[in-house]
């Protein structure tokens, strides 16, 4: 007799419970989530004038006598449902402070506007997409007895590609430490930015806030060598932020000017460490900053918006530059299910977060993102809206935001998370539905604007 795999009997088990659509109900309502959290408690909603109970809300009438609510987790690969969901937020984040709305003033997409990409230096040579690796003029090989470059031509998704050509003669330490301080350097960066704006038209320093505010929202992506890079969106608007003009001398061309000097000359130093000295960290040489021209009718900032929401919902783990999870030993270390260059750059991290010349950088505890410490969206507060308010604004069209005229008490705690496997399987069913729907949706959509 066929044995009836254990998701399936668990499946069945759940269908079969007398509450299930109940159940069904919950889990459509976190849109399939992969690990929803499990929470018990009651709601009571009062009349704030006389204290009469409107609503009563209490979750030992539910299934398992809790709610289930999102987790919320941006990594596609650790939940695809919320990290949808994390991605429109983004979207409307980005495109808000490009075109207006959300509260945003529809004249910033009139403002100097740039789409910056600022990159990690070399720490050495690595195989390369899209043309051949060749060997420098002189051919020969490293110190290490090892060819200069190998001469083939490698395809964009290759595993060979972004491997160093030496590993030996790679700079691990110095690709960790950059990682840990790419964060001050974009602080540096941006503060230079406006230095370099002040002093172009003749202002003090100090004073530049009196006369402009730049803006920005900015996401690290990690490149196929495992080096995170910038991608980012700078506005420069009058000193009120978005509700203000910039004045006559805030042009995109001396923002880019600004941007491209301020890229050349910041750097942060490491603190000195006998073993490995002191090293200054700058910007890799490839820079691209462009102006979003403001005539166009707006598809330029939707791609702008869309790609920098396409990259804050992958985890370290998408682009095999990392794991999704904290690391807390060396066996986790060599038992990841990464490349031997992301292995290496794993075991740096733990052996320099043993120095006590980096305890504040705790590399070991980031050894899972490579020393990387920054968030992977960081907007300025002046840029636009923020995800707590998107998160408001659904719950307001959903009908579960606050009455100003009621007072609600909440008595929530925290009972478990995640699904058993029969529920993993129905859920995982409810969220590909949801997708297909949405994707119909916009399709449809699409179709009514092209008639």
């Amino acid at each position: 007799m066929r044995q009836i795999p254990e998701a399936d009997r668990d499946a069945i088990r759940i269908a079969q419970d007398p509450k299930f659509p109940r159940w069904l109900e919950q889990i459509t309502a976190t849109g399939g989530c992969s690990h929803p959290v499990h929470l018990s408690g009651s709601t009571t909603t009062l009349d704030g004038t006389t204290g009469e109970i409107i609503h009563h809300y209490d979750t030992r009438t539910e299934p398992g006598e809790r709610l289930l609510v999102r987790c919320r987790n941006r990594r596609a690969t650790v939940c695809p449902a919320c990290s949808r969901l994390h991605a429109g937020d983004t979207f409307h984040l980005v495109r808000a402070g490009l075109l207006g709305g959300k509260n945003v003033p529809g004249a910033v997409r009139h403002r100097p506007r740039l789409f910056v990409t600022l990159t990690a230096p070399s720490f050495g040579p690595v195989h390369r997409a899209g043309e051949p690796c060749r060997p420098r003029r002189d051919g020969g090989t490293c110190e290490h007895g090892r060819p200069l470059g190998c001469g083939a031509f490698h395809a964009p998704d290759a595993p060979v590609v972004g491997q160093p050509l030496c590993a030996d003669c790679y700079e691990y330490t110095a690709h960790v430490l950059w990682h840990a301080h790419a964060s001050k350097l974009w602080d540096r960066f941006v503060i230079d930015v406006r230095r370099r704006l002040a002093s172009s038209v003749g202002l003090v320093q100090a004073r530049f806030a009196q006369h402009a505010r730049l803006s920005f929202a900015r996401v690290a992506e990690y490149q196929k060598r495992a080096a995170v890079h910038v991608h980012a969106v700078v506005r420069l608007d009058g000193p009120d932020g978005p509700d203000d003009g910039p004045p006559p001398w805030g042009t995109a061309e001396r923002l880019i000017d600004a941007v491209r000097a301020s890229a050349r000359r910041v750097m942060v130093r490491t603190p000195y460490s006998l073993a490995v000295g002191e090293l200054t960290l700058r910007w890799g040489a490839q820079l691209d900053a462009r102006s979003l021209r403001a005539d166009s009718d707006g598809p330029d900032d939707d791609a702008v918006a869309a790609y920098i929401a396409k990259y804050v919902t992958k985890g370290a783990s998408d682009t095999g530059a990392g794991a999704d999870h904290p690391l807390t030993t060396w066996a986790d270390i060599e038992s990841a299910p990464v490349g031997e260059h992301v292995r290496s750059l794993m075991r740096t991290c733990w052996r320099l977060g043993g120095l006590p010349e980096y305890a504040s950088l705790r590399l070991r505890d980031w050894t899972h993102t490579l020393g990387y410490r920054g968030h992977v969206l960081t907007k300025s507060r002046a840029y636009s809206t923020t995800y707590a308010a998107l998160r408001a604004e659904r719950a307001h069209h959903m009908g579960h935001a606050d009455s100003p005229d009621t007072v609600t008490e909440r008595h929530w705690r925290y009972v478990g998370s995640g699904h058993t496997p029969g529920a993993a399987l129905i859920a995982a069913g409810i969220a590909d539905d949801l997708d297909e729907s949405r994707r119909l949706g916009v399709e449809a959509i699409e179709g009514e604007r092209c008639r």
